[in-house]
């Protein structure tokens, strides 16, 4: 097999995957349909962050594979989808609902070593494949200026824990220990040994 279903909203998980050569056609649910479970996002009660991570990428792929065997007419391929979580200590820091919330997560986050865990897992058929990429990301402490600066930049909202690495908050990053594509959303390494487990072909 040569293309496959990615399950992602994300602009950057597209760009991973074209990045290492995998061809890819857009699976997404309707917009404003909070019935699919791709959109169950939110923790249970004291849920950890890595049966969270897992938890919501079994959810996401699950039912983008249905939904390929569904719709009768779309050819069955294998479907990927992925998620990322911030994560604290054991608080989860998840996409920020507004600014306040955007800038204190960066005061959490300033000055302290953080994990950020990618589930990615792959369905066809009836089988169903994930890994978990763990890495560790130190930033260094931020003032009130740079804070409010990079919030009003407007990267933060569409990420988990208010910060995209590859974009300015890579100025923060003192350390990263793990996978650089793992923090920005896609694992390259565990989603390249996944795809070629289900016969897709990876340059």
């Amino acid at each position: 097999m040569t293309v496959i279903y990615l399950a992602s909203r994300s602009p950057r998980r597209r760009e991973l995957l074209a990045q290492i050569g995998v061809r890819f056609e857009m699976l997404l649910f309707r917009e404003g349909n909070r019935q699919d479970a791709e959109t169950i996002e939110d923790p249970f009660p004291g849920e950890h962050p890595d049966d969270y991570v897992r938890r919501v990428t079994r959810l996401k792929v699950e039912a983008a594979w249905q939904r390929v065997v569904m719709r009768k007419g779309l050819r069955r391929m294998p479907v990927l989808a992925a998620d990322t979580t911030v994560a604290l200590a054991n608080e989860m820091l998840a996409k920020p609902a507004d600014a306040a919330d955007a800038a204190r997560m960066l005061r959490l986050l300033a000055g302290t070593r953080h994990r950020v865990l990618t589930a990615v897992a792959v369905a066809f058929e009836n089988r169903l494949e994930m890994r978990v990429s763990e890495s560790h990301v130190t930033f260094c402490p931020l003032d009130e200026t740079r804070i409010a600066d990079y919030v009003a930049s407007g990267e933060p909202y569409d990420k988990a824990g208010g910060y995209g690495i590859q974009g300015r908050a890579g100025a923060f990053v003192e350390r990263l220990e793990g996978s650089y594509s793992g923090v920005m959303g896609l694992p390259l390494f565990e989603t390249a040994g996944l795809l070629r487990e289900f016969g897709v072909t990876v340059p």
